[in-house]
């Protein structure tokens, strides 16, 4: 808990490059990381812009046997909309069924903005007309997210 809790100080203060070493050094202290600690060191990593470290860490938490929570993968959407990737954001909501995790709004929203940044309209109006398919009603924040989308036509 209390590195978990370290990684998530270092994410609030934009500082990926500590969270990743505390990552890193948690078996050396006989804590083994888990997905507490994976997706606070995501999130770090897409608050300083590094979506590629992201994915990496996913990567790394898979291989270790760690499942993604809700967190990990919408701080792993958020950091596709801010790398403007919008594909890598659809691709991991449609594969979030398969970690066992139900897209919520706050994916959604994110893959929407992902969209909404990359000038894909379509897919934004589309995603947002799939909610109601998920028993999710579209929020503030994703309709304006796909009214932002369609802003740039």
């Amino acid at each position: 808990v209390t590195c978990s809790a370290a990684i998530s100080a270092c994410e609030k203060c934009h500082q990926w490059q500590f969270a990743l070493a505390l990552l890193a050094s948690m078996p050396h202290l006989r804590a083994a990381p888990d997905a507490v600690s994976y997706s606070a060191a995501i999130s770090a990593c897409e608050r300083g812009g590094r979506w590629q470290l992201a994915f990496v860490l996913l990567s790394s938490m898979l291989r270790n046997g760690v499942a993604p929570n809700v967190i990990t993968c919408c701080a792993l959407m958020s950091s596709c909309e801010k790398g403007v990737h919008w594909e890598l954001a659809l691709a991991l909501l449609s594969i979030m069924p398969e970690f066992r995790v139900a897209p919520d709004h706050v994916g959604y929203s994110s893959a929407i903005s992902a969209c909404a940044k990359a000038g894909r309209w379509q897919c934004a109006l589309g995603l947002l007309s799939s909610m109601p398919d998920m028993r999710l009603l579209p929020s503030v924040i994703s309709c304006s997210a796909a009214i932002s989308a369609c802003e740039q036509v």
